[in-house]
């Protein structure tokens, strides 16, 4: 009975609906300071809901289930992944713990996009 009941809400967790954007590869950050939640469907309880509120920065979010060649490209390993590029070059990244939920809070990355921004200068 416990092995139906998991099973059921597993089935539940991979027929969530989330809001993730798959983002073309060639328009990934290339210039700028931007932010990208790595994430996908199967942990969408999981999705960090404060990405677009950081300052200063673009920011998208990618499913990794749908663009696996960016999971690869990028080295994602645990989702949620959130990588902050300067430029199309990686500046830093906030990975999961093992329970799969984001330990960094926004300013933890907004801290590190306004390090970024002041790098430049």
């Amino acid at each position: 009975m416990k092995i139906l009941a998991t099973l059921a809400a597993l089935s539940v967790l991979f027929l969530a609906t989330v809001h993730v954007v798959p983002t073309e590869d060639n328009n990934t950050c290339n210039s700028g300071i931007c932010v990208i939640e790595f994430n996908a469907k199967f942990n969408s309880s999981n999705t960090v809901p404060w990405i677009e509120e950081l300052d200063d920065c673009s920011t998208s979010r990618v499913d990794i289930v749908s663009s696996p060649e960016m999971q690869k490209k990028h080295k994602i390993v645990v989702v949620p992944t959130i990588v902050i590029f300067n430029e199309g070059e990686e500046v830093k990244r906030f990975q999961a713990n093992i329970m799969m939920t984001m330990e960094a809070t926004k300013d933890d990355v907004q801290e590190a996009v306004d390090e970024a921004l002041m790098g430049d200068f």
